[in-house]
């Protein structure tokens, strides 16, 4: 079985930062790609940004220069730090991986339970 646990959501102030963690873990072979997606209500969960397979980042448009991405491979782990926050960028934020597990053949997706950002204008 395998588990993500984010931390770190809550309330803060326009302009104001946060930093999310997300925690992997489980039976795992191999973690592909790790990242952050992000949902409002009413609309679909759009990615954030992740670790591509390469190692390299993505980033959405909205958060580019102001979200940074960071992973620990020792630990699987990877956080997201937050700066220069507005009020579009409240909604739950959700921990993805795509990875193996001893048992799986192939990479699968997997979430966490999501942690809420609210930032208040």
């Amino acid at each position: 079985q395998v588990q993500l646990v984010e931390s770190g959501g809550g309330l803060v102030q326009a302009g104001g930062s946060l930093r999310l963690s997300c925690a992997v873990s489980g039976r795992i072979s191999s973690i592909n790609q790790m990242g952050w997606f992000r949902q409002v209500p009413g609309k679909q969960r759009e990615e954030v940004t992740h670790f591509r397979s390469t190692g390299t980042q993505n980033y959405a448009d909205s958060v580019k220069g102001r979200f940074t991405i960071s992973r620990d491979n020792a630990k699987n782990t990877v956080s997201l730090q937050m700066d220069s926050l507005t009020p579009e960028d409240t909604g739950v934020y959700y921990c993805w991986a795509f990875l193996k597990t001893i048992w799986s053949a192939a990479d699968e997706n997997y979430w966490g339970q999501g942690t809420q950002v609210t930032v208040s204008s």
